[in-house]
């Protein structure tokens, strides 16, 4: 689709969405990712490169996160209007006391994995044989736990060093979709197997826009603006042309290569991280009261969060589901 084309369905927002949309009264909206520029950041940055946010009214600007940068602590002393959270930040924030809302979620599935040597394992089951190095504290490892019965025994620290890996066949290794998987095989020049735990059923949305419920309540036409304009610009970024957006994200992250950007991008389409499940029907960004629910028992049969909370004040359907952008996909 050209840039012409995209434009026109960027445009279509701006009737949806009573905001100025001058280019002297865009509204100033500052979005701080998790990590360093990657193409998992790529459907925001789409939507800056071709004019989506600035069609409903939003001059955004993407603040990349990464080491040393706490872009959600930024957000909550409002120095920050939206961040790109996780399904768990906001269930902490009932227990902490913290008005965080989910809007929406750019990943139907969490794109954590464990990596092992090829062929040691055939099953996710099986990984229960070996030695699994994962984050000190990461709450996937408590759902395993619960659901699969792997135990602190066999668990090593993750070191975010894959060298202990590779010289131990009989170890899993953490890792994200589109990056460890990657780099060991362009280290070692064999690909590991690759396990995707949401396709284990560990059922956590990510990549959400997260904001303060106060900016819900007094911005929601903000709010609209941002989710709607990022939705569209996923869409684009995954089934159109992203030259543009790629631009930007080697820009923001020089160690970053259009190599490893090609793969993620494959590797995201190829799972379903983006449309998938309740995508499909509903649209990118999608959410459900049903899936939220069955998340937060998930993790309360993990330990990883109390029972008994109200769990409604974590997120809204107010923005989403609606089907926006789905004919932006190829025929």
């Amino acid at each position: 689709m050209t840039l012409t084309a995209r434009l026109t369905c960027a445009s279509a927002l701006t009737a949806l969405i009573a905001i100025p949309a001058t280019a002297q009264d865009l509204i100033p909206v500052t979005f701080g990712t998790n990590w360093i520029a990657q193409a998992e950041h790529g459907g925001f940055y789409q939507a800056v490169a071709d004019g989506t946010y600035a069609a409903c009214g939003l001059d955004v600007t993407i603040v990349p996160g990464g080491p040393g940068v706490n872009n959600v602590a930024l957000m909550m002393a409002g120095r920050m209007d939206f961040y790109m959270g996780g399904h768990l930040d906001a269930l902490f924030g009932i227990v902490e006391g913290v008005p965080l809302v989910n809007v929406a979620s750019m990943f139907q599935k969490e794109p954590q994995v464990l990596l092992t040597h090829p062929g040691r394992v055939s099953s996710f089951e099986e990984l229960t044989q070996l030695t699994v190095q994962t984050s000190d504290g990461a709450p996937y490892w408590e759902w395993m736990k619960a659901a699969y019965g792997f135990t602190d025994e066999q668990r090593e620290a993750y070191t975010f060093s894959s060298a202990p890996f590779i010289v131990n066949v009989d170890s899993a290794m953490q890792g994200y979709l589109s990056s460890e998987p990657f780099s060991v095989e362009r280290e070692t020049g064999w690909t590991p197997d690759v396990y995707l735990i949401a396709d284990a059923g560990y059922n956590s949305y990510s990549t959400t826009i997260q904001t303060m419920q106060a900016t819900v309540a007094e911005r929601p036409e903000v709010v609209k603006c941002f989710v709607e304009g990022s939705i569209i610009g996923w869409y684009n970024y995954m089934y159109n042309d992203n030259t543009a957006a790629d631009a930007m994200i080697l820009a923001d992250n020089p160690e970053m290569t259009q190599e490893a950007i090609d793969y993620a991008i494959e590797k995201m389409t190829e799972a379903g991280i983006v449309d998938s499940g309740d995508a499909l029907t509903l649209g990118i960004g999608a959410m459900t009261d049903e899936r939220n629910q069955s998340f937060y028992d998930n993790m309360v049969a993990a330990g990883v969060i109390p029972a008994g909370l109200d769990i409604s004040s974590s997120y809204t359907l107010e923005f989403i589901n609606q089907g926006l952008g789905m004919d932006l996909k190829p025929m």
